[in-house]
């Protein structure tokens, strides 16, 4: 990725693609922080981090959901990234968050390459000369469809 694709403004298809992906790790990284507050109360909440760590998952969360709707605007690819990096920090609290990290992560840049060629396969046959018929359609017509001498 080149960093004007970093700043640039997706297309719409890559833009629907990432923001799915993002909604999908916001549900993701909320429960994560679930289990890490849960995890540290069960184990007696000896530095009172508990809901710390509850409030970092909503946070990040959250983050996740308003950057799936920046995407529209320049930075927002980039705003992406961040969000899998933070991701990707959070697996200090919690060790799992390294696989969920890994495989958002792989997701993220999975739908931003394969939403780009969607996006240069719909713009290419946007651009393409019309035709009345479908492709591989310029046979004879079915004997029902030709006009009849009443």
């Amino acid at each position: 990725m080149t960093n004007s694709s970093l700043t640039s403004v997706p297309g719409t298809l890559t833009r629907r693609l990432a923001a799915t992906s993002l909604i999908g790790q916001s549900m993701t990284v909320f429960f994560g922080g679930l289990v890490a507050r849960q995890l540290e109360v069960a184990a007696g909440d000896p530095d009172g981090r508990a809901d710390t760590y509850l409030f970092g998952g909503i946070a990040l969360a959250v983050l996740c959901i308003l950057v799936s709707g920046l995407l529209r605007r320049p930075g927002g690819v980039l705003l992406g990234w961040g969000v899998q990096a933070l991701t990707l920090a959070s697996a200090v609290v919690l060790p799992a968050m390294a696989i969920v990290a890994v495989i958002f992560g792989a997701l993220w840049w999975l739908c931003l390459s394969q939403g780009h060629k969607m996006d240069q396969l719909t713009a290419e046959r946007a651009s393409a000369p019309h035709t009345d018929s479908a492709p591989g359609t310029d046979h004879a017509p079915h004997p029902d469809d030709r006009p009849k001498d009443d």
